[in-house]
C-alpha cells in the first residue's frame, strides 16, 4: 500500500491531536504530512518530531495545490468547516472533518452534497463511533441481552475554566459577526455523547428524528449553554435524553446507558468500556478497542473498507445541533445556583453548579430533563420538530 499523503488544516489547539495522530500513522508508513494551513505557520518546535518540514500555507486551496494531498483533515473553527471541505472536495481531496461538522442543518447539507457532488469521501470526526464498543453493544440488544430496549440516556458531567470561553474569538458563542457558530455543551465539547447515544438507538439519520425537547442555560458569562440538556424523539419509538454539564463539581468521564426492561448496558465511550447489567447474572465489564477513523478512511480509499461515520449518518445529531441553534439563547443561571472555585492560577478559575452532578445522572437514569427533576433554576422545555 502507497504512503497517503495529507494536509491538515488547524494544527493547533485539538488540532495538535491530529498532530500526534498524523505522526503515528506515519510511523507506521500509512500517511504523511504533506503540509499544515494555518493562518500564522507553525514554528519548528510546535511540529512533532519525525514529521519533517511540511509545506505550510495559509490558503488551503494553493496548499492542496501545490502538494498534491490526498486527504485534508479540517480541524478549523466550526463555521469555517462547510466552506473548507468544499475548497477541498472540489480538487478531489477526500476528508475527515471535525465534529460539529457545521454550525447548522443547511450549513450541513450545503456540505454533505456538495462534497458528495464533488464525487469526495467524507469522515466526520466523531471518535467514539470508531469504537468496537458500539457493534458490540448493538449485537447484545439484537439478541435481547437487556430485554426491550425502552430508551438511551447520556450524561457528561465535565468542568471548563473561565479561561476556555477565551481561548478563541468564537469560544462560548452562538454567533460571530452574524455567522452561526452554536458552541455549546452538547454541540461542542459533549457531542459525542448525543451522537453516540443517537447511535446505539439506530437513529442516525436526519429523518430518524420526530420531535427534540431543550433546555439551554449558562452559569458563565457566554453566548452558549454550559449547562444543558435535550431530549430526541425517534422514529425507532425511543427517547434519547442527554445531559450535560461543563460546570460540574467532581468531574467525570461520560458515558451513554442504555434501558431495556430486563437489564441495562453502560458505554464510557472514551475508555471504550462497558458495563452489562441484567436480570438473572452478575454484572460483567468489558473492553474493547477502536478503530482510528483517519486509517479506516485512508482503507475505505485504498481497499473499500466500509467509513465508519459518513455524513448521513451524522443527519440525526445536526438536527439536534438545529434545534439548539434555533431555540431561544440560553438563559443564564441565577447567581445563587453557582459559585466560583478558584483555580491555581486566575485562568484556572472555573464556575461550579452544586448538585448539578446528580441531576445529569438522574437525567440519563430516568430520561428526564432538567425541569422534570426538579431542578430549581430549570426552565420550562422548549420543543422543536426537524
Amino acid at each position: 500500500m502507497s504512503t497517503v499523503d495529507i494536509v491538515l488544516a488547524g494544527a493547533r489547539g485539538h488540532g495538535r491531536w491530529h498532530l500526534d495522530n498524523i505522526r503515528r500513522l506515519q510511523d507506521k508508513g500509512i500517511v504523511r504530512l504533506a503540509g499544515v494551513c494555518e493562518l500564522t505557520p507553525l514554528a519548528e518546535g510546535e511540529i512533532p518530531e519525525g514529521l519533517g518540514t511540511p509545506d505550510q500555507d495559509a490558503d488551503l486551496g494553493t496548499l492542496l495545490d501545490r502538494t498534491g494531498a490526498r486527504i485534508a483533515v479540517i480541524c478549523t473553527p466550526i463555521p469555517t468547516h462547510t466552506d473548507l471541505a468544499l475548497v477541498a472536495a472540489r480538487r478531489g481531496v477526500h476528508l475527515l472533518l471535525e465534529k460539529p461538522p457545521a454550525p447548522s442543518y443547511a450549513e450541513f447539507r450545503r456540505m454533505a452534497d456538495g462534497v458528495a457532488a464533488a464525487g469526495a469521501v467524507c469522515q466526520i470526526g466523531f471518535q467514539s463511533l470508531g469504537s468496537h464498543a458500539v457493534p458490540a453493544i448493538r449485537r447484545l440488544v439484537e439478541d435481547g441481552a437487556v430485554g426491550e430496549v425502552t430508551g438511551i440516556g447520556g450524561a457528561g458531567a465535565w468542568s471548563r475554566p473561565e479561561s476556555y470561553y477565551r481561548r478563541a474569538p468564537w469560544a462560548g458563542r452562538r454567533r460571530l459577526n452574524g455567522v452561526d457558530v452554536v458552541d455549546g455543551a452538547l454541540t461542542n465539547p459533549l457531542a459525542h455523547a448525543v451522537a453516540t447515544g443517537l447511535a446505539l438507538n439506530g437513529s442516525t439519520r436526519a429523518e430518524d428524528v420526530t420531535a427534540i425537547e431543550t433546555e439551554l442555560l449558562r452559569a458563565n458569562a457566554i453566548e452558549s449553554d454550559d449547562t444543558s440538556c435535550v431530549r430526541v424523539t425517534t422514529a425507532q419509538g425511543r427517547p434519547v435524553t442527554v445531559a450535560a454539564t461543563l460546570c460540574a463539581e467532581h468531574p467525570d468521564d461520560p458515558y451513554v446507558l442504555v434501558h431495556g426492561d430486563r437489564g441495562r448496558i453502560t458505554f464510557w465511550y472514551k475508555q471504550d468500556r462497558v458495563l452489562l447489567q441484567r436480570a438473572g447474572h452478575g454484572p460483567e465489564e468489558l473492553r474493547y478497542g477502536r478503530a482510528d477513523l483517519l486509517e479506516n478512511l485512508v482503507d475505505h480509499l485504498t481497499d473499500g473498507t466500509a467509513l465508519l461515520v459518513p455524513p448521513d449518518d451524522t443527519g440525526a445529531f445536526m438536527k439536534v445541533v438545529e434545534a439548539i441553534r434555533t431555540a431561544p439563547d440560553p438563559a443564564p443561571l441565577p447567581g445563587t445556583a453557582w459559585h466560583l472555585i478558584p483555580g491555581a492560577a486566575p485562568e484556572a478559575d472555573r464556575r461550579v453548579v452544586p448538585g448539578v452532578d446528580a441531576l445529569v445522572t438522574a437525567s440519563a437514569d430516568t430520561l428526564a430533563l432538567y425541569s422534570e427533576l426538579g431542578a430549581p433554576w430549570a426552565l420550562p422545555k422548549e420543543v422543536s420538530s426537524p
